[in-house]
């Protein structure tokens, strides 16, 4: 990494919101986190491409604190929905959002690593896949994957065929009612050599002393 006269540049992390979230509510949710790593990696966050429509009858837990709500993909194309249980026999908007990652990584380049919560954290697995696979579209060295999950979409399951060598850290909350501990432990078991934060908590990014301590050690391997 350069360095300039005022010592080495922060990391740069691209950031992919959740199901239902968008940049403008990922920022004010990953304050704590942005506060943490302050001086060491700045957050850049991305809007995912699709809009979400509400449902009818539909109680959001996950309501944005502002803005739009959006997603990666739809597991349920011709509802317009997301599930993370649902084993989806096809899904629609994927590779929309690949190109916005894609365009987002050309804009704010150089990119040292990806971070993604929950439907985001997914999303990152699979670029990691592709990363692996050679796509020149998407350059970093790392991974922090937060409350992830494995794709149950049946047209997604050839990302997860090898081993993800990407450098990853998987963040998991044991009370996670959202996408339950052992989801995001199958994800991280697709990683080759994949790190830990696990914390007591629920559905949301964890920033207590310890924790940060980890997010820090982490970071730590990719900076010069």
């Amino acid at each position: 990494m350069a360095e300039g006269d005022s010592g080495p540049r922060l990391l740069r992390l691209l950031c992919l919101h959740g199901y239902r979230q968008d940049a403008k509510s990922f920022r004010a949710r990953s304050g704590s986190l942005r506060k943490a790593l302050r001086g060491r990696a700045e957050l850049l966050v991305v809007d995912a491409p699709h809009v979400v429509a509400a449902q009818p009858g539909e109680i959001n837990l996950l309501e944005p604190l502002e803005g739009s709500t959006r997603g990666w993909w739809f597991s349920n194309p011709q509802e317009g929905t997301f599930s993370a249980l649902e084993e989806a026999s096809s899904c629609k908007g994927l590779e929309e959002s690949l190109q916005a990652v894609a365009e987002a990584c050309a804009e704010h380049s150089p990119i040292d690593g990806l971070l993604g919560f929950s439907q985001g954290a997914a999303l990152v697995g699979i670029i990691c896949a592709l990363k692996q696979h050679g796509d020149p579209r998407f350059q970093f060295d790392f991974s922090i994957l937060i409350a992830g999950f494995r794709s149950m979409a049946i047209d997604h399951q050839n990302y997860y065929q090898e081993p993800i060598q990407v450098p990853s850290l998987h963040v998991i909350g044991e009370t996670d009612r959202v996408i339950p501990a052992d989801m995001s432990q199958e994800l991280a078991s697709h990683f080759s050599e994949p790190l830990f934060l696990t914390h007591p908590g629920g559905h949301f990014i964890p920033v207590s002393a310890a924790q940060k301590k980890t997010y820090l050690e982490f970071l730590d391997q990719f900076g010069k």
